[in-house]
């Protein structure tokens, strides 16, 4: 265990969690759908990087409204305010984010790919929370994230300290995305195209630690997609034919699997 370093990676997590739920609301569309280029009280969403960087806030009143003031001093604006309207993925995207990263730490230790997870995890929880809102993951975000595991880890390999291999993860992205690949083609109204090309990206990630971590990582997601889905059907909030977002537990399944490989290289 290393306490300063799971301390100091859940505050990295935290702070990128609350990056999460602007990001999430905007693409958080149909397909044929622009991306929001509005909140949800119709506030325009601006700031760094063309308003995708930033947080859940907006300001506490309309433009127009400012706070009267003597002649002598410039009208002051109000200052941001939280907007509810975001949902509760304000509070929860922060928390997850930064429990990952913590277990993360914990599990990996200070070797070399610790830092491509944690620059992974934000991703992953913003992929997931538009998943379980609108029951996609986009291609701006999916196919990035598959290439940039590659070239990280890639890099990785590269430190001295790693406990992986780069080839076993190129092969590991192939083999769970054609995986996954086959799955959508015999059921395609149960698995979306996008959990393939999201399975590319988790595959990489586990193939690092070798086959037998890349097999219990995707085993666990489906364990846990096939929970929740039962127990949606217990509660008759679902049945057979409903949707299901797989994602989120795609991912939470690829950090079982971390967790583990993390823990074996130890």
């Amino acid at each position: 265990m290393h306490p300063l370093l799971i301390a100091l990676a859940a505050v990295y997590g935290a702070a990128a969690g609350l990056l999460v739920p602007r990001a999430a609301y905007r693409l958080a569309v149909e397909p044929e759908e622009g991306r929001r280029t509005a909140c949800p009280r119709g506030h325009p969403i601006t700031g760094v990087a063309r308003g995708w960087l930033g947080r859940a806030r907006c300001p506490a009143r309309e433009p127009a409204a400012l706070v009267t003031v003597p002649a002598a001093a410039p009208p002051a604006s109000v200052p941001p305010a939280p907007c509810p309207a975001y949902g509760p993925a304000r509070t929860a995207a922060p928390l997850v984010t930064a429990a990952a990263c913590a277990l993360l730490a914990a599990g990996v230790g200070a070797r070399p790919e610790l830092a491509v997870w944690l620059l992974l995890a934000p991703v992953a929880v913003l992929l997931a929370t538009v998943d379980a809102a609108v029951h996609r993951l986009p291609d701006v975000l999916t196919l990035p994230a598959a290439g940039a595991a590659a070239a990280l880890l890639g890099a990785a390999a590269l430190l001295p300290g790693h406990r992986g291999s780069w080839t076993g993860a190129l092969l590991g992205g192939l083999a769970l995305a054609a995986a996954y690949f086959v799955l959508f083609l015999i059921r395609p109204d149960g698995l979306g195209f996008g959990d393939v090309k999201l399975a590319l990206a988790l595959g990489i990630a586990l193939g690092w630690y070798g086959w037998a971590v890349l097999f219990l990582g995707a085993f666990a997601g489906f364990v846990l997609g096939s929970v929740y889905g039962i127990g949606m059907m217990i509660v008759r909030r679902a049945d057979r034919k409903s949707a299901m977002p797989f994602g989120p537990f795609m991912v939470l399944g690829a950090l079982f699997g971390l967790l583990l490989g993390g823990y074996g290289a130890s």
